[in-house]
């Protein structure tokens, strides 16, 4: 009795994995971006330029969708190396220790037409905490290859500090880096195929 409930469930198992689908991140038509508060009047922006992702889903509208998606922190991109050298540090991501930044969704709640909110658990450094992303689905299409791909843009700001990202110079009472890190995930994922 016991055998045949296991050999059910995994039958059950393997066939729910079949029906799932697979999407793929296009890294080359994708790109994660950032901002935060510089010196307290301006903007800083930047980007990572090495980073992987993948979805799971059954439905064609996603709301079963399970999502990871890694990103190489080494890969931190602000235009300046000098600075860049000081984000890769132990006073910020420490890339030499946590050299990946994961996410792993929760859910994926559809709230309108072409709108979800994505929630999962961000791990930055060694830190993990529940984040969510307004999501902005552009629908899916094919490409001249025959390809089926699906276009989405996330958004969500998170602080820095929650994460161990540390180093706050003040100079004259304002903050050098601000606290609150706007995120921009702008992602191309292609149906696999076989």
């Amino acid at each position: 009795m016991k055998f045949r409930t296991l050999l059910f469930m995994a039958l059950l198992l393997a066939t729910y994995a079949q029906s799932q689908t697979r999407w793929n991140l296009d890294a080359s038509h994708s790109n994660v971006k950032f901002t935060v508060t510089y010196t307290g009047v301006a903007e800083m922006d930047g980007k990572f330029n090495s980073f992987h992702g993948t979805i799971l889903s059954s439905k064609e509208d996603f709301t079963d969708a399970q999502i990871e998606f890694t990103v190489d922190v080494a890969s931190i991109d602000t235009d300046n190396e000098k600075r860049d050298e000081h984000l890769r540090s132990d006073d910020f991501f420490n890339a030499e220790k946590y050299p990946k930044m994961t996410f792993r969704s929760t859910s994926f709640r559809k709230t309108g037409d072409r709108t979800y909110v994505l929630e999962g658990d961000l791990t930055i450094r060694d830190v993990t905490k529940r984040v969510k992303f307004d999501v902005t689905y552009g629908g899916t299409t094919l490409d001249a290859r025959g390809n089926t791909r699906a276009g989405f843009v996330a958004r969500s700001t998170i602080n820095r500090f929650d994460y161990n990202l540390k180093w706050n110079k003040v100079v004259e009472n304002v903050a050098v880096v601000g606290d609150q890190v706007q995120i921009r995930v702008n992602v191309t994922f292609v149906k696999a195929t076989g």
